[in-house]
């Protein structure tokens, strides 16, 4: 990559899409289903094991620097949950590689010599001193690019007792076994990333198996899973935690508008009740009046009824009179 587009490239991780005002290239945002999410959270097998004996070629989804600076604004103001697409991702990849170790090993162990249970458990051990040897060296390696020396040589002390270790085992299962088997390649799949180390493998070839960029890579995405699948877990927790706090909000919210309508209702029927007492009082007030007239009228009725009956006997008996 030139200089030029090196300063492209880190401009893009900077700024985003957004950096020059060029509107075709924030056509495609990260949200986009075409976006890699793993490379927006920086762990894409694609990317950490390009390079390698099993670089895996261009990914199929977009990559690039500048949506990934968008997205890491964008995550510091929502919680975007890319991390469950990373997980699967990843977790399918893993799952393939292990898989692919798993035929490996069944392949070694019908291709090389069968050796009893003893003299396999020295072996194993050769193996496993092989490979404190190898990360061993690659650690100290690591420390002397960096300028640590002091560290350095501590971890190459190490190196020296643990030689001492696997000199003692070698000589173990080069006792149990005859010479002619000893002197043949025992293989072992790396649990890692699933290469093949030899158990006379010299510490130079150790410590560029487990110094390189294959079976760090490999680490990388191993230990990146592991922290999303933690991730995922934490957030799906608090997702779960936050929509139970919600239907306990919204429940206490219906049991106190079930309360208040109750309320409403009693209070309603009081005042219903109220009404239909006053309007009782009311008809009874206006019957009694009602009677009270009626009474009134049939008096009055009853006395003009008397007077003009007094009066039709008076003119009778002067009648009467005036005739005799």
């Amino acid at each position: 990559m030139s200089a030029q587009a090196q300063m492209r490239a880190l401009l893009d991780q900077l700024m985003g899409t957004a950096r020059d005002g060029d509107e075709t290239r924030q056509r495609v945002k990260f949200t986009d289903d075409r976006v890699c999410k793993s490379h927006l959270l920086d762990c894409c097998p694609h990317d950490i094991l390009a390079g390698t004996r099993m670089d895996l070629g261009e990914c199929t989804k977009i990559h690039d620097l500048a949506l990934r600076a968008d997205y890491e604004i964008a995550s510091k103001e929502r919680d975007l949950f890319f991390e469950l697409d990373a997980m699967d991702h990843l977790e399918s990849f893993i799952a393939e590689c292990d898989r692919r170790t798993e035929l490996a090993k069944k392949r070694l162990a019908e291709t090389q010599e069968e050796i009893s249970a003893e003299v396999s458990a020295k072996a194993e051990k050769v193996h496993e001193l092989n490979e404190d040897i190898g990360k061993l060296l690659a650690k100290a390696e690591q420390l002397g690019a960096e300028g640590n020396v002091d560290e350095s040589q501590k971890i190459l002390m190490e190196v020296e007792k643990v030689r001492a270790k696997k000199k003692e085992a070698e000589e173990e299962y080069r006792n149990s076994m005859p010479a002619s088997s000893f002197q043949q390649q025992k293989l072992r799949v790396c649990e890692v990333c699933s290469a093949y180390l030899g158990l006379h493998d010299n510490d130079r070839r150790l410590a560029d198996h487990f110094g390189g960029k294959l079976h760090l890579g490999f680490i990388q995405i191993r230990e990146k899973l592991d922290q999303l699948r933690k991730t995922v877990a934490e957030k799906q927790e608090k997702r779960n935690q936050d929509r139970l706090r919600r239907r306990e909000e919204r429940e206490r919210e219906e049991r106190m508008g079930r309360r208040s309508g109750s309320r409403n209702r009693d209070r309603r029927r009081s005042r219903s009740r109220e009404r239909r007492r006053r309007r009782s009082r009311s008809a009874s007030r206006e019957r009694r009046k009602s009677r009270s007239r009626s009474r009134e009228r049939h008096r009055r009725h009853r006395s003009r009824s008397r007077s003009h009956s007094r009066g039709h006997r008076r003119g009778s008996r002067d009648r009467s009179s005036k005739h005799k």
